[in-house]
Protein backbone atom coordinates (compact mmCIF):
# COMPACT_ATOMS: atom_id res chain seq x y z
CA UNK A 1 0.00 0.00 0.00
CA UNK A 2 1.29 3.72 -0.88
CA UNK A 3 1.69 6.14 1.35
CA UNK A 4 -1.15 8.04 -0.35
CA UNK A 5 -3.27 5.57 0.33
CA UNK A 6 -2.56 4.93 3.69
CA UNK A 7 -2.89 9.06 3.85
CA UNK A 8 -7.01 8.39 4.18
CA UNK A 9 -8.93 5.17 5.05
CA UNK A 10 -11.60 4.03 2.35
CA UNK A 11 -14.50 5.37 4.49
CA UNK A 12 -12.70 8.75 4.58
CA UNK A 13 -12.34 8.65 1.26
CA UNK A 14 -16.04 8.05 0.47
CA UNK A 15 -16.95 10.59 3.60
CA UNK A 16 -14.27 13.14 0.77
CA UNK A 17 -16.45 12.36 -1.95
CA UNK A 18 -19.42 12.59 -0.39
CA UNK A 19 -18.83 16.29 0.57
CA UNK A 20 -17.73 16.85 -2.85
CA UNK A 21 -21.15 15.77 -4.07
CA UNK A 22 -23.28 17.94 -2.06
CA UNK A 23 -20.81 21.28 -2.27
CA UNK A 24 -21.35 20.86 -5.47
CA UNK A 25 -25.04 21.31 -4.67
CA UNK A 26 -24.77 25.04 -4.33
CA UNK A 27 -22.34 25.96 -7.02
CA UNK A 28 -21.80 25.05 -10.59
CA UNK A 29 -17.86 24.76 -9.81
CA UNK A 30 -16.38 21.81 -10.22
CA UNK A 31 -14.24 20.45 -7.34
CA UNK A 32 -11.30 17.81 -7.13
CA UNK A 33 -8.93 16.67 -4.57
CA UNK A 34 -5.61 14.94 -5.99
CA UNK A 35 -2.97 13.77 -3.77
CA UNK A 36 0.72 12.30 -4.33
CA UNK A 37 3.36 11.24 -2.71
CA UNK A 38 6.21 13.16 -3.91
CA UNK A 39 7.04 16.22 -6.00
CA UNK A 40 10.29 18.38 -6.54
CA UNK A 41 8.41 21.44 -8.03
CA UNK A 42 6.83 23.91 -5.81
CA UNK A 43 3.02 23.06 -4.41
CA UNK A 44 0.94 25.37 -6.52
CA UNK A 45 3.37 25.35 -9.74
CA UNK A 46 2.82 21.48 -9.19
CA UNK A 47 -1.19 21.77 -8.32
CA UNK A 48 -1.52 23.79 -11.79
CA UNK A 49 0.46 20.72 -13.69
CA UNK A 50 -2.08 18.43 -11.93
CA UNK A 51 -5.24 20.57 -13.12
CA UNK A 52 -4.15 20.24 -16.42
CA UNK A 53 -3.58 16.36 -16.26
CA UNK A 54 -6.89 15.81 -14.76
CA UNK A 55 -8.05 18.21 -17.42
CA UNK A 56 -10.04 20.44 -15.03
CA UNK A 57 -8.96 23.44 -17.39
CA UNK A 58 -11.61 22.06 -19.74
CA UNK A 59 -14.73 23.04 -17.74
CA UNK A 60 -17.18 25.22 -19.55
CA UNK A 61 -17.17 28.09 -17.31
CA UNK A 62 -13.48 27.28 -16.12
CA UNK A 63 -14.65 27.24 -12.63
CA UNK A 64 -12.95 24.14 -11.25
CA UNK A 65 -11.11 24.33 -7.70
CA UNK A 66 -8.29 21.43 -7.06
CA UNK A 67 -7.23 21.01 -3.30
CA UNK A 68 -3.62 19.42 -3.74
CA UNK A 69 -1.95 17.41 -1.23
CA UNK A 70 2.17 16.67 -1.75
CA UNK A 71 2.72 14.19 1.35
CA UNK A 72 6.97 14.11 1.33
CA UNK A 73 6.79 17.97 1.60
CA UNK A 74 3.61 18.01 3.54
CA UNK A 75 2.42 20.90 1.25
CA UNK A 76 -1.12 21.68 0.37
CA UNK A 77 -2.17 23.97 -1.97
CA UNK A 78 -5.77 25.34 -3.51
CA UNK A 79 -6.44 26.88 -7.16
CA UNK A 80 -8.87 28.06 -8.83
CA UNK A 81 -9.09 28.40 -12.75
CA UNK A 82 -9.37 31.20 -15.16
CA UNK A 83 -13.05 31.74 -14.46
CA UNK A 84 -12.93 31.66 -11.20
CA UNK A 85 -9.53 33.51 -10.60
CA UNK A 86 -11.03 36.60 -13.20
CA UNK A 87 -14.27 37.40 -10.91
CA UNK A 88 -12.55 37.03 -6.99
CA UNK A 89 -10.66 38.91 -5.07
CA UNK A 90 -6.97 38.02 -5.37
CA UNK A 91 -6.52 36.26 -1.89
CA UNK A 92 -10.01 34.44 -2.27
CA UNK A 93 -8.80 30.99 -1.26
CA UNK A 94 -6.64 32.49 1.74
CA UNK A 95 -9.04 31.69 4.29
CA UNK A 96 -9.88 27.91 2.74
CA UNK A 97 -5.92 27.33 2.70
CA UNK A 98 -5.88 28.09 6.56
CA UNK A 99 -8.66 26.09 7.60
CA UNK A 100 -8.18 23.14 5.94
CA UNK A 101 -4.16 23.44 7.00
CA UNK A 102 -5.77 24.29 10.63
CA UNK A 103 -6.76 21.35 10.65
CA UNK A 104 -3.87 19.52 9.09
CA UNK A 105 -1.70 20.54 11.67
CA UNK A 106 -3.92 18.74 14.00
CA UNK A 107 -3.38 15.51 12.01
CA UNK A 108 -7.41 15.85 10.83
CA UNK A 109 -6.55 15.24 7.26
CA UNK A 110 -10.17 13.96 6.16
CA UNK A 111 -11.52 16.85 8.43
CA UNK A 112 -9.33 19.54 6.98
CA UNK A 113 -9.93 18.06 3.47
CA UNK A 114 -14.12 18.41 4.19
CA UNK A 115 -14.42 21.60 6.11
CA UNK A 116 -11.97 22.92 2.73
CA UNK A 117 -14.36 21.77 0.35
CA UNK A 118 -18.05 22.92 1.90
CA UNK A 119 -16.15 26.38 2.39
CA UNK A 120 -15.42 26.26 -1.72
CA UNK A 121 -18.53 25.29 -2.36
CA UNK A 122 -19.87 27.93 -0.12
CA UNK A 123 -17.56 30.78 -1.65
CA UNK A 124 -17.98 29.22 -5.34
CA UNK A 125 -22.58 29.87 -5.09
CA UNK A 126 -21.54 33.51 -5.25
CA UNK A 127 -20.00 33.77 -8.44
CA UNK A 128 -20.99 29.85 -9.97
CA UNK A 129 -24.64 29.36 -8.44
CA UNK A 130 -25.89 25.71 -9.30
CA UNK A 131 -28.27 25.76 -11.86
CA UNK A 132 -30.98 22.85 -10.93
CA UNK A 133 -31.66 22.80 -15.35
CA UNK A 134 -28.86 21.97 -16.57
CA UNK A 135 -25.75 21.93 -14.43
CA UNK A 136 -23.52 18.51 -14.93
CA UNK A 137 -21.12 17.47 -13.55
CA UNK A 138 -18.56 18.24 -15.51
CA UNK A 139 -15.29 15.89 -13.46
CA UNK A 140 -15.10 13.07 -11.86
CA UNK A 141 -15.43 13.55 -7.87
CA UNK A 142 -12.99 10.92 -6.68
CA UNK A 143 -9.93 11.19 -5.30
CA UNK A 144 -6.78 11.00 -7.76
CA UNK A 145 -3.43 9.86 -6.90
CA UNK A 146 0.26 10.44 -7.69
Amino acid sequence: MSKTEEFLSKEEEQEIVNTIVIAEKNTSGEIRVHIEETSTKPPVERAQEVFHLLKMDETELKNGVLFYICMQSKSFAIIGDKGINDLVEPNFWNSTKDLVIEKFKEGQYKNGLISGIIEAGEQLKKYFPYNHNDDTNELSNEISRN
